[in-house]
């Protein structure tokens, strides 16, 4: 399919230079882990036994990566910001440094693995430069920032045949595994509704925010800071001018480069769902918000979605709630407990309800409270992990699988960037056919499905 425009951001574009991908590295992209015996006698320590990783965004959510990882090789890091570059090479002084990962991933020939940790505008096309170079790539949530590089970079993975794991860490949680058992047991009968929320972007409880929404674009023009790379940060993005609106981390609530609550925590939240319910692609999606803004993401929306049944399970209603939105109390809650403010989650069974908490680390009750007073749990039928990012650490050494592979990431990231389009259109419903990739009813909402790279960017 070729890929649709969209009118988000500014039309000037500046020419960025690009490597030539090595011809026919995708056919051999599974590089080999040697056995300890192959390279040394016994007790000896061969090369392969660690993995040799670089980052891509090495600050930020990069670096806290980097630390899940530290006990392999850390060997090349990249970031547009020579200042954050700078302290990452402090903690890992055995790596190289870069600005651009394109000459990274061409001059340093001995990375097995690469870390994705840039802002979303830019996590398919360096996970796609990574994968056609046969390096296994872990890249942070959500997985892209269009359903179109969703749907081509699972592709693309799929057929490397390269290990991959979105960062979305709560599939590691054994909370995710006792709600599956739960839900297959049957503990609240058939689920046919769900309700989940966030406060993102609020910062629940003080007069911070993680990042501000509803804005009009800046008119003034300050200096770009001497450290930063301002062209490399905006990669295929149309061009802007500088500002401090958008860099570091306010970028999540602008069109052209975030992907909102949806992509910060939606991502998160709803995955259980997906995973519990073994959910896949929605008849339809239809919302509303406070004001829409052209380039910025509302203040605060409610997203609806529509699934087909599966097998046995019956057809659902997923509502989704951000900004400090809260779904309606359920008769179930006593009186003296308040629903959780931050995230949550509430199954709505024709046996009864489940509260899955987010705050404090992922948990689950019945309600009412009582029922937990003489509920058996089921057995737990389940393997537990042995955590999200060892779990792609061993799995790239051959041992295992991971969770949050890129054929799944792909296309759960692809339902909720469809919740915001839906957004972005004023709310209106929107009808999906998952195999054209397209919507039904509404030609501007395909318009959406993916943006213009600037001159000299292309994915794959």
């Amino acid at each position: 399919m070729k890929p649709v425009q969209s009118n988000w951001g500014a039309k000037q574009k500046t020419r960025v230079s690009r490597r030539e991908f090595v011809a026919g590295t995708v056919a051999a992209s599974s590089f080999l882990i040697v056995p300890r015996h192959v390279l040394g006698g016994r007790g000896a320590s061969a090369p392969s036994d660690k993995l040799n990783i670089a980052a891509i965004g090495a600050a930020g959510r990069g670096s806290d990566d980097l630390e899940e990882v530290s006990s392999e090789n850390i060997v090349a890091l990249c970031d547009v910001d020579s200042k954050f570059l700078d302290e990452m090479l402090k903690k890992y002084p055995g790596a190289v440094g870069y600005q651009d990962y394109r000459k990274m991933l061409e001059k340093e020939k001995n990375i097995d693995a690469v870390i994705v940790a840039t802002p979303d505008h830019s996590h398919a096309i360096a996970s796609i430069s990574a994968i056609h170079m046969g390096k296994h790539v872990y890249c942070e949530k959500p997985l892209t920032h269009t359903i179109y590089e969703a749907r081509t970079l699972a592709k693309v993975a799929h057929e490397a045949k390269v290990v991959t794991q979105m960062g979305n860490q709560g599939m590691a949680h054994d909370a995710n595994r006792d709600l599956k058992e739960w839900i297959w047991a049957g503990v609240i009968g058939s689920v046919r509704e769900v309700h989940a929320w966030s406060d993102r972007p609020t910062r629940f409880g003080t007069k911070e925010l993680w990042w501000p929404q509803a804005l009009e674009p800046p008119k003034d023009k300050p200096p770009v800071p001497s450290s930063l790379n301002w062209d490399l940060w905006l990669g295929p993005a149309q061009y802007r001018p500088y500002h401090p609106a958008y860099v570091p981390m306010v970028w999540r609530g602008w069109w052209d480069f975030g992907t909102g609550a949806m992509g910060d925590l939606a991502i998160h939240n709803l995955a259980p769902v997906f995973t519990a319910l073994k959910l896949t692609t929605p008849t339809c999606v239809y919302g509303s918000s406070t004001p829409v803004y052209e380039q910025s993401f509302p203040w605060a929306s409610v997203i609806h979605y529509e699934f087909p049944a599966r097998g046995e399970m019956p057809p659902v209603k997923l509502h989704w709630y951000d900004g400090g939105l809260l779904p309606p109390r359920p008769e179930e809650l006593e009186d003296d407990i308040e629903l959780p403010r931050e995230n949550g989650v509430i199954f709505v069974g024709d046996k009864g309800k489940i509260l899955l908490e987010e705050e404090g680390g992922a948990r689950l009750r019945l309600m009412p409270k009582s029922r937990m007073n003489d509920f058996t749990p089921p057995p737990k039928t389940l393997p537990r992990s042995i955590g999200h990012h060892k779990e792609w650490i061993e799995a790239c050494k051959g041992k295992g699988s991971t969770q949050s592979r890129f054929e799944w990431a792909g296309p759960y990231t692809e339902v909720l960037l469809l919740g915001n389009i839906c957004i972005h259109l004023g709310g209106r419903k929107l009808y999906w056919d998952p195999v054209n990739m397209a919507v039904t009813n509404c030609r501007e909402a395909n318009q959406l499905l993916h943006f213009e790279y600037r001159k000299g960017w292309k994915l794959g």
